[in-house]
């Protein structure tokens, strides 16, 4: 995530980093960018990705996209002559609640899009030779800032101008079926998929854990109406939260729910914790999940992910579950793994989490 200037422009000091909105105790600021497309160079990934905003009001405790906050808002703030107070009040914060009340609107994304994608350049050839690319890998592109600032809708619109892309959006916003019309019109010159992201059906755990997230059951409801306007929707129970959001018996309904309005395939893994989401998740279960604590603590003692054993047995639940729903588990061009040395059964996910 660069500072948001166009190729070749000086890079002398900006105005203050302006405000451009508040919602209760969130702060939204225009920001600049020298790009807006991150190569798989640049991210370690292999597509590209684009992300409209930086920070998400979303608040989820669980994000593993923190990190990259504070980097580029230093860099916004060191190229600005931002107030000091300003400055103070987000670095006073801790970086993983910076994240969630300080978000940077790219308002000039769609332009910065076009000049990156205009005809001959090197990253319009990489996209239309088959290269994926895919909105919202950071950040929620529909998130609460989108119904104003329409950043996202830009994005789309400047995508859906060109032939032979493949495009990929992930949300958990009910917002994007405002776009139906750019979406279908992406679809009729490109390869678009929707990955709706939902951990469970339980609202009030879904509230606790997602604060300002829409609801399960809206979410549902926006399968349905992608699906029902020909639009490819699947689901995304990203991350499986050991011993909370892994119940057999929840998550038979969620696939279930998501199957019945139309999602085309199901994807599935294990929370996985690095540095920045560790100081906001670990406090969190502490205090909401304290008999959790402690088999948290020992599971991610030795690095962001949990053990082999219960990630390959969270695949296999949900190799065996989606087949019984008749769904696809996986997205439709992934070549479907197979679990080596399988887990013994388990009646439930939270055995593997306590072995």
């Amino acid at each position: 995530m660069q500072e948001l200037l166009l190729p070749n422009e000086p890079t002398a000091a900006l105005p203050p980093l302006p405000s451009i909105g508040e919602q209760k105790d969130i702060r939204y600021h225009a920001a600049r960018a020298r790009g807006l497309l991150n190569g798989p160079e640049s991210t370690g990934m292999d597509y590209w990705s684009i992300n409209p905003y930086v920070g998400c009001a979303f608040g989820c405790t669980y994000c593993y996209a923190r990190y990259a906050h504070r980097y580029a808002v230093d860099r916004a703030l060191s190229a600005s002559t931002s107030s000091h107070e300003l400055r103070a009040e987000i670095e006073g914060m801790p970086p993983w609640l910076a994240f969630e009340r300080h978000v940077l609107v790219k308002n000039d994304a769609a332009a910065i899009l076009g000049h990156e994608l205009r005809p001959g350049s090197p990253r319009l050839r990489a996209l239309t030779s088959g290269e994926v690319v895919v909105v919202g890998t950071a950040t929620d592109p529909y998130q609460p800032a989108e119904r104003r600032f329409r950043v996202t809708r830009g994005v789309l619109e400047t995508l859906a101008r060109h032939d032979g892309l493949s495009v990929v959006i992930i949300t958990k916003s009910p917002l994007i079926t405002r776009d139906v019309d750019i979406l279908r019109r992406i679809t009729e010159r490109s390869s678009l998929t929707v990955h709706l992201s939902l951990i469970t059906m339980r609202r009030e755990l879904a509230r606790l854990i997602e604060p300002r997230a829409p609801t399960p059951d809206a979410r549902i409801r926006a399968v349905a109406r992608l699906s029902a306007t020909g639009i490819d929707v699947g689901i995304n129970v990203m991350p499986v939260l050991p011993g909370i959001t892994d119940d057999p018996s929840d998550l038979d309904n969620l696939v279930r729910q998501v199957a019945t309005a139309g999602a085309t395939h199901v994807n599935a893994c294990a929370l996985r914790l690095r540095a920045t989401a560790r100081a906001r998740y670990l406090p969190f279960i502490a205090e909401q999940f304290p008999h959790l604590a402690d088999r948290y603590a020992r599971s991610y003692a030795e690095g962001h992910q949990l053990s082999q054993h219960y990630r390959d047995g969270l695949r296999q639940f949900f190799q065996s579950l989606c087949a019984r729903v008749g769904i696809p588990f996986g997205t439709p061009d992934d070549e479907t793994e197979t679990v080596s040395n399988p887990p013994p059964r388990s009646d439930t996910q939270t055995d593997l989490f306590a072995g």
